[in-house]
């Protein structure tokens, strides 16, 4: 399997494509500022070599020189959802530890863990009931 890109952007990679109006409907998400006029940082990748990849095989594909703290799927359960829970796995310290956060909120894990103003431990103890981190 071919590695990720190295990018300084933090990786959204597509590993479901049962939906284009979802993948769709996420860029969308992604690429819209939150109230306060945030962004994630985010490079997409859209390349089906990379379908059912699972957070356990992405870690063997993440380049060396690759330096964000994070990477993004989005995989079976993030385009089932009109939420668009992406699954956002920890590259620092619990590697390969992940926790879901809704598309529009991802700006906040990656802008806060790019710039070690928090860590990945914050947003999981903030997940709601269903596992997924909407917000503080």
């Amino acid at each position: 399997m071919h590695q990720f890109p190295c990018t300084l952007e933090a990786l959204v990679v597509r590993t479901d494509f049962s939906a284009d109006g979802a993948w769709d409907a996420l860029r969308a998400a992604l690429y819209s500022p939150s109230r306060d006029g945030f962004l994630a940082n985010v490079a997409l990748v859209d390349d089906g070599r990379f379908e059912g990849l699972t957070p356990e095989s992405a870690l063997d594909l993440i380049p060396a020189e690759y330096q964000h703290p994070l990477l993004v799927l989005a995989d079976p359960v993030a385009v089932a959802s009109t939420d668009l829970p992406l699954l956002v796995v920890d590259l620092r310290r619990e590697r390969g530890r992940c926790v879901r956060v809704v598309a529009a909120e991802l700006w906040s894990i990656e802008n806060n863990l790019s710039e070690a103003n928090m860590d990945f431990e914050e947003f999981a103890g903030a997940v709601d009931d269903d596992g997924v981190f909407r917000g503080f």
